[in-house]
């Protein structure tokens, strides 16, 4: 597929500066431009590459001022990494997308197929399972008794849903992840631990994207809510009864033990971690590697650290550890003259 300069800005709202006739090809990023690509510059720190980027059209901002002239075609749009996400997402719709069922593949006849379903070698959908139109389920997927997979969803290879779980429509699951495991429910006896039964069902909504090897448990009794447009990064553990609002994004390596709510809008950062039966209000922003024990305010409350606080108390505390090395010795210094001068009035 090849597109114009022109055609490209007719796309996304934008302003050709140079050679509207300019063809593209292909994407590729700005310091590794070539010709035939398009680029994008959106962050400061990659604008010197764009007067040497063999690229032949890059999308930029607005406002950006250049300091000398460019050999590329530019277009300029108000935000340069909401265009090319946009291009991405039109170049990615293109593509032709996967129909029919591999003769490998496992169909119960009690299931229910959808039209233009692709289902893959070695997938296996159990009793009672729905599969909506124009959904894709590549090979060594397993969908259990009684699952209902919406339209047009894309479930990548090995992925595990158990039974009874629910997914919207356009949901995208990526390889590897595991969805209705039993929760991480035990009670202590005397002898060791009785498992406690985890009857409810994970339900996720319109529009979620969920990464590589994540895993999502069922719930006790009830659900596991994941609600509509959120976006959870690779390897990351949300425990049963859990829920997490609206829009909410995580990075990789995120862990939410159990019955965490977390609010609309939120956005967390790698390797966060969040204490069982905690209320994250709408719109906080979590910190990589934040420890959140409590409740938040929300309202666009940011929290760092561990145990997590606001960030000015965070950095007042870091700049005080540089000090307690040499407070450790005065302290020292201080207890040995005042032993000193006890001696000195016991005489």
């Amino acid at each position: 597929m090849e597109f114009t300069a022109k055609q490209v800005a007719d796309m996304i709202g934008g302003r050709v500066e140079g050679n509207e006739n300019a063809t593209i090809n292909s994407f590729a990023k700005i310091e590794e431009g070539k010709p035939g690509a398009i680029s994008f510059l959106s962050n400061p720190k990659y604008t010197h590459f764009i007067y040497d980027t063999q690229s032949s059209v890059v999308l930029i901002n607005d406002d950006v001022e250049l300091e000398k002239p460019v050999t590329a075609t530019l277009i300029r749009v108000k935000n340069a990494y909401e265009s090319v996400a946009k291009l991405l997402q039109l170049y990615e719709s293109m593509k032709p997308r996967k129909t029919g069922i591999d003769p490998h593949a496992f169909i119960s006849e009690k299931a229910k197929i959808g039209e233009n379903v692709y289902i893959g070698a070695f997938a296996c959908i159990g009793d009672g399972a729905v599969i909506g139109d124009n959904t894709q389920i590549y090979p060594n997927t397993v969908i259990g008794e009684g699952v209902i997979i919406g339209e047009k969803c894309t479930l990548f290879p090995n992925i595990t849903i158990y039974n009874g779980c629910k997914i919207g429509n356009n949901v995208t699951i990526h390889a590897g992840s595991v969805i209705g495991a039993d929760g991480f429910g035990f009670a202590p006896n005397a002898e060791g631990y009785d498992k406690i039964p985890q009857i409810g069902i994970v339900v996720i909504e319109d529009n979620v994207e969920i990464g590589a090897n994540t895993c999502i448990d069922r719930s006790t009794m009830g659900q596991t809510i994941i609600h509509k447009g959120v976006k959870l990064d690779n390897l990351i553990q949300v425990a049963h009864n859990c829920e997490i609002g609206e829009n909410t994004v995580m990075s990789a390596q995120v862990g939410l033990a159990g019955s965490t709510k977390i609010g609309a809008w939120c956005m967390v950062g790698g390797q966060a971690g969040f204490a069982g039966h905690i209320h994250v209000k709408d719109k906080t922003f979590v910190g990589a590697q934040c420890g959140v024990i409590g409740d938040t305010k929300g309202d666009g409350e940011q929290l760092i650290g561990s145990p997590a606080v606001n960030p000015k108390m965070y950095f007042k505390a870091r700049a005080l550890d540089a000090k307690l090395p040499d407070m450790y010795r005065q302290i020292a210094s201080l207890q040995r003259e005042l032993e000193t001068l006890k001696n000195e009035l016991k005489k």
